[in-house]
């Protein structure tokens, strides 16, 4: 949600710790960061966990995130339905909502209706089925689960700059206008939000092992197979079949085998890719599936090598001794 909201910098607390759970900011901060010279535009942004109803059925936690200004908090672009242009009216992360959708927050005392007119891909915060709304409905739906907040701040401010001046060099100026104000970028807020960085490191670590593991088995599985074979190899090198051409037979096998492989894992991740994993939307993205399926087959054809290079040490006098048995 914070990749795919609209405004180029956030600015946080620096108590926030650059989370917008944590982040609050008050007047004095809010009027700092509106007077710094290059703000063109600045609007109020929240963001709070409720438990939400959708269309009447089961109890559901539901992410609202809450812009006081067009243009600076709300979706940056959507993939079905429109903006919302009025109270009441909601964009929902496409994962987790259908245009047309009714959402009632609940509290004791009944809380907000929101129904869904748009949706955006990849728009969930915290693996948090998301809705982005009105700084209104936000507002709203904080003071109907909390009776007694009397003034509702922002988590952070988002800020747009003036022409002629970057979204990085404004949140420099941010930054020495207040020393209780930490600005990012859009990008820098999204990448730097505690957490991402460990789970990156985690998926790096598993496709780095998964990339490792696939040529280590594959190689080792035709070197076996290569060895099983010496004799039959030793006699068709003895009888003049050229090595060019066991190797090339061996290769054809890798590309078979391993490709195979391949084949047979997409056709089974398809259907998988439609599910939810633990809250955790899966997805069938063709171009990664390409650069992987090309990555392994080219590992496995490198790591099939060492067995082409036993293949080519192959010497056809060892058939009249005997030696292709060893």
């Amino acid at each position: 949600a914070i990749e795919r909201q609209s405004a180029p910098v956030l600015v946080y607390s620096v108590d926030g710790q650059r989370t917008l759970q944590g982040s609050v900011i008050g007047p004095p901060l809010e009027r700092a960061v509106t007077a710094v010279p290059g703000v063109a535009e600045a609007g109020r942004i929240g963001q709070g966990t409720f438990t939400a109803s959708v269309d009447g059925g089961d109890l559901s936690d539901v992410a609202l995130f809450g812009h006081e200004t067009p243009g600076l908090g709300g979706p940056d672009s959507l993939s079905a339905g429109r903006l919302a242009r009025a109270s009441g009216e909601a964009v929902g992360s496409a994962e987790d909502f259908s245009i047309g959708d009714r959402v009632e927050i609940v509290s004791e005392g009944g809380g907000p209706v929101l129904r869904v007119v748009g949706l955006a891909e990849d728009a969930e915060i915290q693996v948090t089925p998301t809705l982005f709304v009105s700084w209104t409905d936000y507002v709203a739906a904080v003071r109907a689960v909390n009776p007694d907040a009397a003034t509702v701040l922002p988590s952070v401010i988002g800020v747009r700059p003036v022409p002629g001046v970057g979204p990085e060099a404004l949140a420099r100026r941010i930054n020495r206008a207040s020393p209780r104000a930490d600005a990012l970028t859009r990008e820098q807020a999204a990448r730097e939000t505690p957490g991402v960085a460990q789970v990156r490191s985690s998926f790096a670590v598993i496709f780095l092992l998964f990339a490792l593991v696939v040529p280590l088995v594959s190689g080792l599985f035709f070197l076996i197979i290569t060895l099983q074979k010496a004799r039959a190899l030793t006699l068709l090198r003895a009888i003049g079949a050229p090595a060019g051409s066991l190797v090339r037979s061996l290769l054809i096998q890798v590309l078979i085998v391993v490709g195979g492989g391949i084949l047979v894992g997409t056709v089974l991740f398809v259907p998988l890719s439609q599910a939810t994993v633990g809250g955790l939307s899966l997805r069938f993205d063709p171009g990664a599936v390409l650069v992987w399926s090309a990555l392994l087959l080219g590992l496995g054809v490198a790591s099939a090598m060492v067995a082409a290079r036993r293949v080519l040490a192959i010497d056809p006098v060892e058939a009249t001794t005997g030696g292709g048995a060893r």
